[in-house]
């Protein structure tokens, strides 16, 4: 005889990866522990690879401003940057001694100092700047390279989502800077 209810339906069949994204969504974010744990190692790393440049990684983030974009005063750097124009100015009194910038006068305000990369400053970037993506590429040795393309091209778009009116290099810089205590 014919039941009068229709069979129930039928479990679905598992899927390779199932179980493994349904344990990720009920178990606590790890995404703020992963984040810290990669800008920590990350600012690490390229503390080491810019070791020839005063301060480091701030001072790689000081250079690669200087040469990547407009020539910025002295106090829009610093402002950029989220350095204190004190120490800035100690910073850039560094980097032109070891003749990596310049101060020129802002043809605009004669009051006003622009800051320029040199030759040698472009030189010594370009020779930081493939040591850090090494360091990168190490950092991120256990992704495959698409997933490492994938995850650059996420991170870049969720930060672009949550700073995108602010400037780059002052994110990092906050982001990397010692705890006050």
């Amino acid at each position: 005889m014919p039941s009068a209810h229709p069979p129930a339906p039928a479990e679905p069949a598992a899927t390779p990866g199932s179980a493994a994204r349904e344990a990720a969504a009920t178990r606590p974010s790890a995404l703020g522990w992963s984040l810290a744990a990669l800008l920590r190692e990350w600012s690490a790393r390229v503390d080491d690879v810019a070791g020839d440049l005063p301060h480091g990684t701030r001072g790689y983030q000081v250079l690669a401003a200087v040469v990547h974009d407009a020539p910025p005063t002295q106090a829009a750097l610093a402002a950029r940057l989220g350095i204190d124009r004190t120490v800035m100015t100690y910073l850039i009194d560094a980097f032109e001694g070891c003749g990596l910038v310049e101060r020129r006068q802002d043809p605009a305000d004669r009051r006003a100092r622009r800051i320029v990369a040199t030759d040698h400053g472009r030189g010594v970037l370009e020779a930081v700047d493939a040591r850090v993506r090494q360091a990168e590429a190490e950092l991120l040795g256990g992704l495959a390279e698409g997933e490492r393309a994938a995850l650059r091209a996420l991170l870049e778009r969720a930060a672009d989502a949550v700073a995108h009116d602010e400037d780059r290099c002052a994110v990092v810089a906050r982001a990397t800077a010692p705890a006050a205590g």
